[in-house]
């Protein structure tokens, strides 16, 4: 069967070039990086120039770069690590209610130690409305968190005014970074952060691997005790190997990244024109220009989303009816639900993203494969034999 895959928003798979690096370094990469004879030096090197790598790209210091697990731990440290520095400072965060989970979750955990989180809404477009952002703050703000792009609708908020704003009033100003990265620029300085969150398997890089920028003067709670690794913040032997190839990925985007996001749109902007001429009662989700270049969010009406996600996967199509961490529910997405979608388009919310090696050819076939299974869903329809009707 004929394979489509339109869910690099959930993972990407890693690049050959990447792989081979990886690959190369396991037989001479293989000390602990924190010994000091020979073999343990030369892993410890490799880390090291990785560190410059990345920090490079994003604009940072290597000493401001923390090699973590991914965006997952990041996300945490950036939120628990803050709060149990600075609770004694103040003991209220604001976050958006469109976050990833990995945020929502921490500052609900926080919540049974005390601390005040408030959860901005969004607007029509799942925009962080600056006006609402301000009248949040209080004295006792001790960190704001806000995504760079938003993980299923794709729309990119405003975050060099929010770390503006922050800055202001000397509140500590985290960004999750993890589905930017690659598709829009990143630069801790212009976006005015003192946390990024990053992860290697978003950007054709290896899973298991990931950073925290902290800027330099930003004191957190280290989220990992044991050994003295990365500056003595975050404890555990270093996954050498997965280190390297998230740097040999940031390699590949400091070449091609403007290539890769023009390929995105091009590939993304036909998907679009072509269901929305040929297939009613679609609805696009997410702003039409402030938004990723490779993410399509779309409503299609009258049509169950699950049922369709797995009528396409009968056909050999990949794609998400929201954020990978929140499969298996049927209820709709706490992200589609921020938006207030119609009730009738709500259950048909669904996430085309592609990627480097997405076709022409791919979204041909993928929008014959999407029109036969939209008829055949809408047949058995009321509510859409009832529109009919009208």
């Amino acid at each position: 069967m004929r394979e489509v895959y339109l869910d690099y928003a959930a993972t990407t798979p890693t690049e050959m070039r990447v792989a081979e690096k990886m690959n190369s370094t396991y037989s001479n990469s293989y000390g602990n990086p924190s010994s000091i004879h020979a073999i343990g030096r030369r892993a410890k090197g490799y880390v090291e120039e990785a560190r410059e790598i990345i920090a490079d790209y994003i604009g940072a210091d290597a000493k401001e770069i923390y090699f973590t697990s991914g965006g997952t731990e990041s996300d945490n440290w950036a939120i628990k690590g803050t709060a149990f520095a600075l609770k004694d400072k103040g003991r209220h965060i604001i976050t958006s209610c469109i976050e990833h989970h990995a945020i929502l979750h921490s500052c609900e955990f926080l919540e049974n130690f005390g601390f005040d989180i408030t959860y901005l809404p969004v607007d029509e477009y799942g925009s962080v409305e600056i006006s609402e952002l301000k009248k949040a703050i209080r004295e006792d703000t001790i960190l704001i968190s806000i995504m760079t792009a938003n993980n299923e609708m794709g729309t990119i908020q405003p975050i060099k005014e929010i770390g503006e704003i922050a800055k202001k009033k000397s509140i500590l100003f985290h960004s999750d970074a993890v589905q930017a990265l690659g598709s829009v620029p990143v630069n801790v300085n212009e976006m005015n952060v003192d946390m990024l969150s990053l992860s290697g398997h978003k950007i054709y890089g290896p899973k298991g691997i990931g950073i925290m920028y902290i800027k330099k003067g930003v004191k957190l709670e280290p989220f990992m005790h044991g050994g003295a690794q990365e500056f003595r913040q975050r404890a555990g032997t270093h996954n050498v190997t997965d280190i390297i190839g998230f740097a040999e990925a940031v390699k590949m985007l400091k070449e091609n990244d403007k290539k890769y996001a023009e390929h995105y749109k091009t590939i993304r902007d036909y998907l679009y024109s072509r269901i929305k001429n040929e297939i009613e009662y679609v609805k696009l989700n997410g702003h039409s220009e402030k938004r990723l270049p490779n993410n399509l969010n779309i409503s299609i009406g009258f049509v169950e989303g699950e049922a369709l996600l797995m009528s396409l996967d009968m056909e050999g199509i990949c794609v998400s009816t929201g954020s990978a961490c929140s499969s298996g529910s049927l209820k709709p997405s706490h992200v589609a639900e921020a938006l207030k979608i119609d009730d009738e388009f709500i259950h048909g919310t669904t996430r085309f993203t592609v990627g480097r090696m997405t076709t022409i050819d791919d979204i041909d076939y993928t929008v014959e494969k999407l029109k036969e299974v939209v008829t055949r869903l809408r047949a058995m329809s009321p509510l859409y034999k009832d529109r009919r009707k009208n």
